[in-house]
């Protein structure tokens, strides 16, 4: 076996380790009919880093954050699987492995204060403000706003601010930030995002202008110069309110 193959199994197994200490301590585990936590498990092992993500800070956040609440109650079995979900008004949770890959590409530091652009269900929020010290968040319908605000509270994240406005303007009061996230797709970068970015600071977005398709892109900026990585293809649903009309 190669030296690669040897790291990647005691990698998984320090994974399975860790998921089979918290099944024996979580205080919820024997109220646990439909075994959430081996789900989360299996989630982690088979579709984030069985995909390749490393960053062990977004493995332990996803294996933590109990996905299906974030979902409608009748979508609980299919909280975690290799998908997006509806959670109403037209808009998705994104895939787990989405969601990991976004938040490993930023390179994230524990005093990091993040802005993200689209609350939605309130899970990249979560797996965020598991990693750094704190998250501002802004969504455009106020029915998700209020309803990922009530879940956020409800699981003791203090550490998460909200906003219900137009992402497309950030949030300039606590600007700037070491890093965004825009978690809806749109077919440039919203220029006041561009100037709440520090500098060395990163911005990642789905790029594109089709429904089906964009470019996950990694921006830095540097001297005020914008250095963009083309990731790979993704499927957001679109951003909208003052984007549409630029």
């Amino acid at each position: 076996m190669s030296v690669m193959a040897v790291k990647s199994v005691l990698f998984l197994f320090s994974l399975s380790l860790l998921g089979f200490i918290q099944y024996l301590f979580a205080d919820n585990v024997h109220a646990d009919p439909d075994k959430t936590i081996e789900k989360r498990l299996s989630m982690v092992e088979e579709q984030i880093a069985g995909r390749g993500i490393k960053d062990r800070r977004v493995l332990d956040a996803m294996l933590k954050i109990p996905r299906h609440l974030f979902v409608d109650s009748s979508l609980k079995e299919r909280a975690y699987g290799d998908h997006p979900l509806p959670i109403g008004e037209g808009q998705t949770i994104s895939q787990p492995y989405v969601v990991a890959w976004m938040t490993e590409a930023l390179n994230l530091k524990p005093s990091d204060r993040v802005l993200e652009i689209g609350t939605g269900s309130g899970y990249q929020a979560a797996v965020l403000a598991e990693i750094v010290s704190q998250v501002y968040t802004v969504e455009i319908r106020k029915g998700l706003k209020e309803t990922a605000d009530k879940l956020l509270d409800k699981l003791g994240y203090k550490n998460i601010k909200t906003k219900y406005g137009d992402g497309y303007y950030g949030w300039e009061e606590y600007a700037p930030f070491d890093a965004i996230i825009i978690t809806a797709s749109a077919n440039h970068i919203p220029p006041p995002l561009i100037k709440q970015l520090k500098e060395g600071g990163r911005l990642i977005i789905p790029l594109g202008s089709t429904l089906y398709y964009q470019t996950l892109s990694l921006v830095t900026k540097n001297n005020k110069e914008l250095n963009v990585e083309q990731m790979g293809g993704v499927a957001f649903v679109p951003m909208t309110g003052e984007v549409k009309r630029k």
